[in-house]
């Protein structure tokens, strides 16, 4: 493709428009601009050509200039309510202190459209400057009354901190990287961990590129507040129906709100089990205890479950060993790890608090054991109001009973 070609031909220039779909009324909110060019025939994207550095700047910046002024004509026209996603370069726009390209906005705005539908999405980890002169720029787009989306995450590493401090409107998580059907686990957390730090900063979700039916599931699952990608629908020179996807979208939401039960009532029951295990090995123990002795025994009424057990105060420092089961499947007993101290691990106070309250056991989330290096659950258990026992469950049994990873 080359760059002057297209700059000289911009009659062949012209905006596609990929819908944007909500979770909560499972209806089209938006569309993403999108640069097309026409070659003969054939209709090819203009990705390369914004992506290309080697490009002259004011070459770019002209072409992004013709297609966002097609499409925000269309919707003046056509008085669309639409949100209007324009992908700009920050790079570009700063070069006169954005000057320009404010004057440009403020001239569409003069003959009625509306700053509240525009979404602005700039690439973070592609901007050259001081990441103070972004904060700068989206705080003054922001001032208009201009929505801010950070793009490609996913793609880039751009930091929580980061985010946080630049303060968008909405987060644009890329999954194309999951076209091999894989979903890595510290992903998953990192993603986790994204997701909690837009509901603080009060941005919302949107996941992009999904194009099958596990993506869409794993934006689903990660509290997704939009959705987008060819799984739902392709860009096209035309608009759709509010509710094109509604039924899909019911559908497969049906399918995940079934599976997520399942899994629910999986644990439920796992949890059920382990307590009402736990009563019976500790039913005739007698004060004062020893430790270590029931460390060992609880390990041994359990081993078809845990691979490690251990007790807690609830100050959080392990009054026991830890009874841990080796390769051979054979009971190892680690007395070196008394004393040791986990109140820093997240959520310990609360379930300590919880254990103590309720009266019962909890069972852990998912995550990944630092010495196994695989992803296991914890249970834990109050033995009285100061003690608790917490075990380890290993990948392989939460992989052999259905819904429970």
């Amino acid at each position: 493709m080359d760059a002057l070609d297209i700059v000289m031909n911009k009659q062949n220039v012209f905006p596609h428009y990929q819908p944007i779909i909500s979770a909560d009324k499972q209806e089209i909110m938006g569309y993403e601009v999108l640069g097309r060019y026409k070659v003969g025939e054939e209709v090819i994207s203009l990705a390369p050509f914004f992506q290309d550095s080697s490009i002259p700047e004011e070459y770019r910046l002209e072409i992004e200039e013709h297609i966002h002024h097609q499409a925000l004509m269309v919707f003046l026209e056509e008085r669309r309510g639409d949100y209007m996603f324009l992908n700009i370069d920050a790079n570009l726009i700063i070069t006169d202190g954005g000057e320009h390209f404010f004057n440009r906005m403020n001239a569409y705005k003069e003959q009625g459209m509306l700053f509240e539908n525009i979404v602005l999405e700039l690439k973070e980890h592609e901007f050259h400057g001081d990441l103070s002169q972004l904060k700068h720029v989206i705080q003054y787009v922001q001032s208009m009354g201009i929505n801010v989306a950070l793009d490609d995450l996913g793609k880039s590493s751009t930091h929580l901190d980061e985010i946080a401090y630049l303060n968008p409107n909405i987060v644009k998580v890329d999954l194309e990287f999951m076209e091999d059907h894989s979903f890595p686990g510290m992903f998953r957390e990192a993603l986790h961990s994204l997701s909690v730090l837009s509901r603080k900063i009060g941005a919302s979700l949107l996941f992009e590129n999904i194009s099958e039916f596990n993506q869409l599931n794993f934006a689903w699952k990660q509290g997704a507040r939009y959705f987008q990608g060819h799984y739902l629908g392709k860009p096209k020179p035309g608009f759709l129906d509010k509710m094109t996807f509604a039924e899909t979208l019911r559908k497969d939401f049906n399918h995940f709100l079934h599976f997520e039960k399942k899994k629910i009532e999986a644990q439920i029951e796992l949890t059920n089990t382990l307590a009402a295990r736990l009563q019976e090995a500790l039913k005739n123990k007698k004060e004062p205890i020893d430790m270590d002795e029931l460390t060992k025994s609880i390990a041994s009424e359990l081993e078809d479950i845990t691979f490690r057990v251990y007790i807690c105060n609830y100050e959080g420092f392990q009054q026991s060993g830890n009874a841990v089961l080796d390769k051979e499947g054979n009971w190892q007993y680690h007395f070196e790890e008394r004393n040791r101290n986990w109140s820093w691990r997240p959520y310990f106070l609360e379930n300590i608090v919880r254990m103590n309250f309720e009266k019962k056991g909890i069972l852990s989330d998912l995550y990944t054991d630092i010495h196994k290096e695989e992803r296991i659950r914890t249970y834990s258990y109050p033995i009285n109001e100061d003690l608790y026992v917490f075990i380890d469950i290993p990948y392989s049994y939460l992989f052999e009973k259905d819904f429970l990873i």
